[in-house]
């Protein structure tokens, strides 16, 4: 088994990091910044910053984030929500991304995928997935942050994207987004076993055994993990939005969280893994 990426995945809504549940129901967690360089500081392995409202107001508005964030961490940084054309790819590597991921612009148009390949680098083209099971035991992709239905199979489109010029699938299960029942290991290694290129696993995590379990049971290249890492770093974080009103920060403060999440910080849940027998990187300090 290769060294597995640990990837914090920050759901970004104007200025604020936020978490929901399916994708929905989004609550105000933070300033993204302060949580980037403190998964930076913590070891983690790359990031992911989403912006969840752009597609359906077509525009990012991350190109500000982007810039601060390259500038405090030293990590791959992936960006997505919102890219549209090449201009728009072109825009966010420029201010400090290192990826892309693509979903919405992507299956309406599929040739943006060899195109931004050819362009920038298939290792720069993450494609999105947002998954939804169907009651027949199928899944559909679905865009605009899993709001919108496609009628497209999932795994097909999986492979589809590979042909394209894919470096990589970010696989999303809307059904467990939020929820602490762990990652849709069928839907994960479908996906997996689908394509040649690494898949990220994301949506569902709740505690440090789903994170294994789920590499263990799907061989993914990667895993993506918001709210376990959240809880936790949400205790040790001093924050710029006191005076937000949108979300409950008093609520988020006290460190109840979501009942099925067992928050974790980022060496805490490499430790677990390398106890687990899942390799990955472990800073080793004197």
């Amino acid at each position: 088994m290769s060294t597995v990426r640990v990837i914090p995945r920050l759901d970004i809504k104007g200025p604020n990091l936020v978490k929901g549940i399916h994708l929905e129901g989004l609550r105000v967690m933070g300033s993204p910044e302060d949580f980037a360089k403190y998964y930076y500081e913590s070891g983690a392995d790359e990031l992911i910053y989403q912006d969840v409202v752009a597609s359906l107001f077509e525009r990012n508005s991350l190109k500000e984030f982007i810039s601060r964030t390259a500038k405090d961490t030293f990590i791959p940084l992936t960006v997505g929500g919102g890219l549209r054309t090449l201009d728009d790819i072109s825009a966010v590597l420029a201010a400090g991304a290192d990826k892309v991921s693509i979903n919405t612009a992507a299956i309406r148009n599929p040739d943006l995928i060899s195109q931004a390949a050819l362009r920038f680098g298939s290792s720069t083209i993450v494609v999105a997935i947002e998954s939804i099971r169907q009651p027949e035991g199928t899944y559909l992709a679905y865009t605009d942050n899993g709001r919108e239905h496609t009628g497209v199979d999932a795994i097909e489109w999986a492979r589809t994207a590979e042909k394209l010029g894919a470096g990589e699938i970010l696989a999303t299960s809307v059904d467990r987004d939020g929820t602490g029942d762990g990652y849709d290991h069928e839907l994960t290694k479908n996906i997996a076993d689908a394509v040649s290129i690494p898949v990220i696993a994301h949506g569902g995590a709740g505690c440090p055994d789903d994170v294994a379990e789920v590499i263990r049971k799907t061989g993914v290249a990667a895993v993506a993990v918001a709210s376990v890492l959240h809880y936790d770093a949400i205790r040790s974080l001093v924050f710029s939005n006191e005076d937000s009103s949108e979300g409950n920060t008093e609520f988020l403060r006290s460190g109840k969280g979501v009942a099925r999440v067992d928050a974790a910080g980022i060496a805490a849940l490499k430790q677990h893994l390398l106890a687990n027998g899942v390799p990955c990187r472990m800073e080793v300090t004197a």
